[in-house]
């Protein structure tokens, strides 16, 4: 896949340059180059595709089904962390740490779950769908925070009240959490220089949302990834390339001119 054109990477830094208050916009394509799988888009592994029972990967991690057959939802969120086991934050979840730290107010709203953002270093992270690592009782208070699932039983049992344990994410069909959403709209009331978005296809309006909102405030938006998403008619750059050679080349233009 060839490196993104020098326009567009000057386009970037110029941006960069001129901002002072940053947000930036994640989904599963910031982590692909740690070896996780996106689940949408091009290559994705549920790109129109059922799952092995048959329904569309949707309706096995909904909200009713996990209600109903918790062990059907289980078993795709255990394929989903086994396929994520030994994986680390990449050069893309690096450079953003590093970005925070150069900017007056530099926000990544995510809808990852892998909790690489903060392990890059990154502290001023909405995880908007929760984190996978964090499970909590669906009866009781109990919750720990876990590496992996190699050491439960899926689909796991609370140690003080034997009920269900669940990850601490926002399921198909279930509101997204208060404190998310609160911490969201208190950061968007004042707005932001530049806007990215980084290998999300979009699909949820309070995903898109911030690149209407600064398209229609005349503010710059970006966005990295190799497919055509929600947005890329909006954006004023377009990178196809994915997320850790397009940030790492940025970051380093960026730097070289600083």
């Amino acid at each position: 896949m060839p490196l993104p054109n020098e326009d567009q990477i000057s386009n970037v830094v110029k941006y960069l340059r001129q901002a002072k208050d940053v947000l930036v916009i994640t989904g599963a394509g910031c982590s692909a180059d740690s070896g996780l799988p996106t689940y949408r888009g091009s290559g994705g592994i549920y790109d129109n595709k059922l799952t092995e029972d048959g329904m569309p990967i949707e309706s096995a991690l909904s909200g009713s089904m996990f209600q109903s057959r918790p062990e059907i939802t289980w078993k795709y969120l255990a394929e989903i962390e086994r396929g994520a086991r030994g994986a680390h934050p990449n050069s893309a979840h690096i450079t953003l740490a590093l970005m925070e730290q150069r900017f007056n107010r530099f926000w990544i709203l995510t809808q990852n779950v892998d909790g690489f953002h903060t392990a890059a270093g990154s502290k001023n992270v909405i995880e908007i769908h929760g984190n996978m690592y964090r499970l909590t009782c669906t009866r009781c208070d109990y919750q720990k925070t876990y590496q992996d699932y190699s050491s439960i039983k899926i689909p796991p049992q609370c140690p003080r009240c034997q009920s269900m344990l669940r990850p601490n994410i926002v399921l198909f069909e279930e509101s997204l959490p208060e404190k998310q959403i609160n911490m969201l709209y208190r950061e968007t009331q004042t707005p932001f220089d530049l806007v990215l978005s980084i290998g999300t296809s979009s699909y949820f309006p309070y995903i898109s949302e911030p690149i209407w909102t600064a398209k229609q405030a005349q503010i710059p938006t970006v966005e990295i990834n190799p497919s055509e998403t929600a947005v890329s008619h909006l954006v004023d750059t377009k990178i196809e390339q994915g997320a850790a050679d397009s940030l790492t080349k940025i970051w380093n233009q960026y730097q070289s001119q600083n």
